[in-house]
């Protein structure tokens, strides 16, 4: 009975609107993945259209028992917490740089023949966690003049620094990137002065400088044949069609397909061929094609929604771990957002990284409803905060 009482009150004390749209964005991806899925189910995995619909609900189910326990986790308890799973997710996406199994040209999976497993996807909620309790822990020392700075903004840097360096070494570069790019916005935002922000920033660039010359001296080259021939040739995708542009310029002509209202759900012609594996990183334009302009601004309208009640929340919360936590997911969020699209409507190079609720993917789905059940618990300790008071 107490038991049950104390699921309702965690319940009522989330964010609806936070919690609601994204079971909305959660449910409307899953449900597009038997349509962006269907040819590669039968002709690939010589199954039936719901094969990967059918695996999706299963890591949802898993996702959901992870996120029912995480919300009941003190925030206060992290800081115990974060060494081992530290010190797990660093080996494991060390290991991989050697061991890893190829996909797409990056050696970013372990293959334990039941699943497949991307650590570098955990190590996205591991670094905003590391970041923020440091932070957190050191800031009162941050802030007085008469510390010595430099060691706590150097262990702060390395310790963040090991994941996205480790990825990139993985040959993941849009998942180095956006692990860079989290690191980057709450080391801009953390409580250490703007001097020494800038000569750290300014020495963390020339460190990666030299690490990439070493990788250039031992190996011959910094990005691969595949990475460099997609930065080169991202700003007319169609103009080398045979080669390095065919995925994002069927992606246009999906999306063009598409117009304003769609082709209607199950009637995409692109992800016949043209595009591959249509239900992981270019799952947009299959719903674009299906769905239409107008439909899709949907999406961006729930992705508005929810960066903002995150971002909303960091700026409320007075527990300084916690504010960080909430920027960093919100900056998570938003990054694949944006690399995914941005590499889609051929503004950036095309680096293959999921789109938020609506892309396949185990990994990254798990990572990412932990990563909003921390903002749940953050939100429920905050409301109790305000009772209290």
């Amino acid at each position: 009975m107490k038991k049950s009482k104390s699921n309702v009150r965690l319940f009522a004390d989330m964010d609806k609107t936070l919690l609601f749209v994204t079971i909305a964005l959660i449910i409307f991806g899953t449900l597009n993945i038997v349509t962006a899925s269907s040819r590669e189910a039968v002709v690939n995995a010589d199954t039936n259209i719901f094969y990967y619909f059918f695996k999706h609900c299963v890591i949802l189910f898993i996702s959901l028992i992870a996120f029912l326990l995480i919300i009941k986790i003190p925030t206060k308890n992290y800081k115990k917490l974060i060494v081992p799973i530290y010190v797990l997710i660093a080996g494991l996406n060390a290991y991989l740089i050697l061991k890893g199994v190829s996909t797409r040209g990056a050696n970013n999976w372990i293959n334990l023949k039941v699943i497949k497993i991307q650590p570098s996807e955990f190590a996205k909620p591991t670094l905003i966690l590391t970041m923020s309790i440091l932070m957190s822990v050191f800031s009162k020392k941050l802030n007085d003049p008469k510390v010595k700075h430099s060691n706590i903004i150097w262990k702060i840097v390395g310790m963040a620094l090991i994941f996205p360096i480790l990825v990139f070494l993985q040959k993941d570069l849009g998942t180095a990137i956006i692990l860079f790019g989290i690191f980057f916005i709450l080391f801009v935002f953390s409580p250490i002065l703007k001097k020494e922000k800038f000569n750290a920033l300014f020495l963390s660039i020339g460190l990666v400088a030299i690490l990439l010359i070493v990788r250039l001296s031992i190996t011959g080259y910094i990005l691969s044949d595949t990475q460099t021939s997609r930065l080169k040739n991202f700003f007319n995708p169609c103009s080398k069609y045979d080669d390095t542009g065919y995925q994002v310029c069927n992606a246009f002509i999906a999306i063009n397909n598409g117009g304003a209202t769609g082709v209607g759900i199950g009637k995409s012609t692109q992800k016949y061929s043209y595009i591959p594996e249509p239900h992981t990183d270019m799952v947009f334009a299959i719903i674009a094609e299906e769905n239409g302009v107008l439909k899709c601004s949907l999406i961006f309208i729930g992705y508005i929604v929810i960066l903002y009640r995150i971002l909303t929340l960091s700026s409320k919360t007075k527990n300084l771990q916690n504010k960080y936590i909430c920027l960093g997911v919100a900056t998570y969020i938003f990054l694949h957002i944006l690399v995914n699209l941005g590499g889609i409507f051929g503004m950036i190079p095309l680096t293959g990284v999921p789109l938020p609720f609506l892309s396949y993917g185990g990994s990254f789905t798990l990572s990412l409803i932990s990563s909003l059940a921390v903002i749940q618990r953050i939100n429920i300790e905050h409301k109790n905060e305000k009772i209290r008071i």
